[in-house]
């Protein structure tokens, strides 16, 4: 970086113009992606095509405005992937929505206009994603409210279990509040509620989490009266599973707080203990509750169980082994076989018409996503920062590995969705709350330091050691 002979104050690389960039690109990919999708349908050119694909360049063009405005230092890379991944996902399920009435004979009842409510959550989302980074200037500023949020989250989570089941329960979990006019999975939200709580709380106690115990094995052990956030997690996530009959969220919320924990003492030990932990509880809830032992039966063999509760995820296995390496095709494929192929099961309708090569170009962009987080994460300055990307980051990539380990017959299905690809409400608008803050950390990693106006941003910056006199 030179000065101008001006005189002027040297200008910095904000990351912008790239973001801006890769927005393009990510709006080629959308496009080519509906028209092959059209044409395989025989749809032509489309007042659908039309309307998908401005809505899509309005939607994130306005993106790109906001960042610009608000977090012109955050990492450039981050919006442009979700972009495609949400764009992509949009193609999907507007594939779905041209094939979902062939299976009843072509009935024009049967066809599902999911993509044009999938449109409107993303309005929304981004919208809320606007207005984090607009008020929101300073991620510390949450911190302040931690256990407000905290509780929140707690509440969140009850929300459905004081709620009668006409109000809270589909497709067999309680995890749900049903309205008149949409329907919400609180769970969502307080996911990240609650990794803003642990991530203040860590900060705030550090000495209680680093203070060592017994010595065993080569691991220093954590005091017994240390361990009660982390049973705390236990018992809850254990409590939600069994009143709720939803694993993936409780899941999901105690693997993070065991990877914050891990991330904020360095000690294996934590690890350790989670892990015995979650062996007792699903050693426990196995024996306690048949609805986990029929989710264990059809993991072990779901083709025994066809004609019955494996046929969805036999069937999405049947669309994986159709696609092969390359796919059949966008469009060409039949997808629509798959219950829920739109929402928990959207990876087999891709692996199916893409293919291996298309479903791993995919799990690449989300692996950059995640990588970006966690860098954000190392690059930031203050400890509070560093926890909640490092948090937010490992929850997108924890369920995208229970959401595929349970599709590819990895792991028993969960029923988490695919961030940013699924189908639904309540899963995009609190990625996209994710997002936001996770811009926000990352503005405030790669700004310059306001101490040297026009100086390296602190992503860029040499590590130093620093020796005591």
């Amino acid at each position: 970086m030179v000065a101008s002979s001006t005189g002027a104050e040297p200008r910095t690389q904000t990351g912008r113009n790239l973001e801006l960039i890769l927005l393009g690109a990510s709006s080629v990919v959308v496009a080519v992606a509906l028209i092959i999708v059209e044409a395989a349908q025989s749809q032509g050119v489309s007042w659908d095509l039309a309307k998908y694909f401005v809505a899509y360049l309005v939607l994130f063009g306005a993106a790109h405005l906001v960042v610009r405005r608000f977090a012109p230092h955050a990492d450039p890379l981050i919006l442009p992937i979700v972009a495609t991944l949400n764009g992509l996902g949009l193609v999907i399920i507007h594939r779905l929505d041209l094939g979902s009435g062939n299976n009843t004979g072509g009935d024009a009842a049967s066809k599902s206009s999911d993509a044009n409510q999938q449109v409107l959550w993303t309005v929304l989302g981004l919208v809320i994603f606007g207005v984090i980074l607009a008020v929101l200037r300073d991620h510390r500023t949450l911190s302040r409210y931690s256990y407000l949020l905290g509780i929140g989250g707690i509440v969140f989570l009850a929300i459905p279990i004081v709620l009668p089941a006409s109000m809270s329960e589909i497709n067999g979990s309680k995890n749900w509040i049903k309205t008149g006019v949409f329907n919400i999975q609180p769970g969502e939200f307080s996911k990240i509620l609650i990794i803003i709580f642990t991530a203040a709380l860590l900060v705030a106690k550090r000495d209680l989490f680093t203070t060592a115990g017994k010595h065993f094995l080569g691991m220093d052990l954590p005091r017994l009266r240390d361990l009660a956030p982390l049973l705390v997690a236990w018992v809850v996530a254990i409590g939600v599973f069994a009143i709720e009959n939803d694993l993936g969220q409780p899941l999901l919320i105690f693997a993070t707080i065991l990877s914050l924990l891990y991330v904020a003492t360095e000690r294996i030990s934590w690890v350790v203990i989670g892990v015995v932990l979650f062996a007792a509880g699903a050693i426990l809830a196995y024996q306690l509750f048949p609805h986990l032992q029929v989710r264990v039966q059809i993991w072990q063999d779901p083709f025994k169980y066809f004609n019955d509760i494996g046929y969805q995820p036999s069937q999405a296995l049947f669309g994986l082994a159709t696609g092969g390496l390359f796919g059949t095709g966008l469009g060409s494929g039949r997808p629509n076989i798959v219950p829920f192929a739109n929402t928990d099961f959207i990876i087999s309708s891709i692996g199916e018409e893409l293919g291996l090569v298309g479903l791993a170009a995919i799990l690449m962009l989300y692996l950059v996503l995640i990588s970006r987080g966690l860098r954000t994460g190392i690059t930031v300055r203050d400890s509070f920062g560093k926890l909640l990307a490092t948090g937010l980051a490992f929850s997108i990539a924890a369920q995208l590995f229970v959401i595929v380990g349970g599709v590819t017959k990895l792991i028993p299905l969960t029923g988490v969705t695919t961030p940013f690809l699924s189908y639904g409400g309540s899963s995009l608008l609190a990625n996209y709350i994710l997002v936001a803050i996770l811009l926000r950390v990352s503005n405030a990693a790669r700004e310059p330091d306001t101490a040297k106006p026009g100086g390296p941003s602190i992503a860029s910056a040499n590590t130093q050691i620093v020796r005591r006199t």
